[in-house]
């Protein structure tokens, strides 16, 4: 793939991850905040009188103008990176089709990136957590993203480093176990975090959850398939025909 091809594909990525950026913006609007909303209604009727903060940006801001800067350039930046990954493994990981190949990418990314660390470490609305460990939780969160990114990756080569020997389907299976078994264990020994109020709505809390997980499914989910098309259209396009209409005959 020359560099040419590698800047058209980085491009379109970006596009692509600005498009699912918008779909994952209505998906936050429409689902999370107002469970936001709420949790920050929770949090200011159980906070003492003295302790309510001046906001520097106001809440109608922030969840407008503000969510949509951060996921927007968000999906632009990721985009662009996913679209360097799928540079390198287009033709790597099997026979597949760059369209084949972009949803294959977006749902292993989704699954090592996102919902393997939120299994762990599930996403908290306001008033859910001490902000004394708030640098504890959010290293222990991305020890769990990079452990998780690293083993995936682990496993893929051994899946293909064992398909000659054991066949692609078995060889699938034994690498989707090992990194299963191995994540287990890190689910295990890595210290559990559990700082949700004794009273806080298991609902809300639920619907929180729900909702991050959503979005990013959506986010990812519309990159592979918006940066799938573009990709199958760039690395085979389709030939041109001509109409019988306009034909011109060949001179004799």
């Amino acid at each position: 793939m020359n560099s040419a091809t590698v800047r058209n594909l980085l491009v379109r990525g970006m596009l692509a991850g600005l498009g699912a950026g918008v779909l994952a913006l209505i998906v936050a609007y429409f689902l999370g905040e107002p469970n936001v909303d709420s949790a920050i209604g929770f949090e200011e009727a159980h906070a003492p009188a003295h302790e309510h903060e001046v906001e520097l940006l106001s809440r109608s801001l922030q969840s407008t103008a503000g969510l949509a800067t951060g996921v927007l350039v968000y999906g632009v930046a990721f985009g662009g990176i996913a679209a360097l990954a799928f540079c390198f493994a287009l033709g790597r990981v099997g026979r597949f089709t760059p369209r084949a190949t972009a949803l294959l990418l977006s749902g292993t990314a989704l699954l090592a990136v996102y919902v393997v660390p939120f299994l762990k470490y599930p996403a908290n609305p306001p008033s859910v957590g001490d902000p004394d460990t708030i640098g504890k939780r959010t290293t222990l969160y991305f020890l769990m993203m990079v452990l998780s990114v690293l083993l995936a990756v682990a496993a893929v080569i051994a899946g293909k480093r064992l398909a000659p020997k054991l066949g692609t389907w078995h060889a699938t299976v034994v690498a989707v176990l090992g990194f299963g078994v191995v994540i287990g264990l890190a689910y295990e020994f890595l210290p559990v975090i559990n700082e949700v109020p004794g009273d806080f709505p298991a609902t809300l809390l639920w619907r929180f959850r729900l909702s991050a997980l959503a979005m990013q499914a959506t986010l990812w989910g519309g990159f592979g398939l918006v940066f799938g098309e573009l990709a199958e259209r760039l690395l085979h396009p389709k030939p041109a025909t001509v109409s019988a209409g306009t034909a011109v005959a060949a001179p004799q």
